[in-house]
């Protein structure tokens, strides 16, 4: 079964925490051993396992990435002006796996699983899929 996460974001740039949407299908799948995959189907959105106890550690991911790829840019073509999320689309990537461990997420003590928003805010969908071992 693939289950499907709908993800609401309020700002242009935001980290979504979705870890307990995600513990939450590993219960109902009543998986002990296995892996979660989650895929977002944006070109202008990701997902990444990052720091989930400070949240100045999503501030700075979001400046630095601005800094990377800022929104401003004279020569970019694309007609939507959103090539900056595009770029950290790509950058941050479109999936993570997550090993699955004794019915548990095998994350680390301060990781946490972020829905990554770069264009919006927008009503959003990322799909899980969990493989039991």
């Amino acid at each position: 079964m693939i289950h499907e996460i709908i993800v609401f974001s309020k700002k242009r740039d935001e980290m979504i925490d979705i870890t307990p949407k995600i513990r939450e299908i590993i219960q109902k799948e009543n998986v002990r051993e296995g892996l979660a995959v989650i895929f977002s189907t944006h070109t202008t959105a990701g997902i990444t396992i990052n720091e989930n106890a400070d949240p100045d550690v999503q501030i700075d991911f979001l400046r630095r990435l601005d800094e990377t790829y800022p929104w401003n840019m004279a020569a970019d073509r694309h007609e939507e002006g959103n090539s900056a999320a595009h770029l950290k689309a790509s950058t941050v990537g479109a999936s993570q796996s997550i090993l699955i461990k004794d019915g548990n997420l095998a994350l680390g003590t301060w990781q946490g699983i972020y829905f990554c928003e770069f264009d919006g805010p927008r009503r959003r969908k990322c799909y899980v899929k969990v493989i039991k071992d």
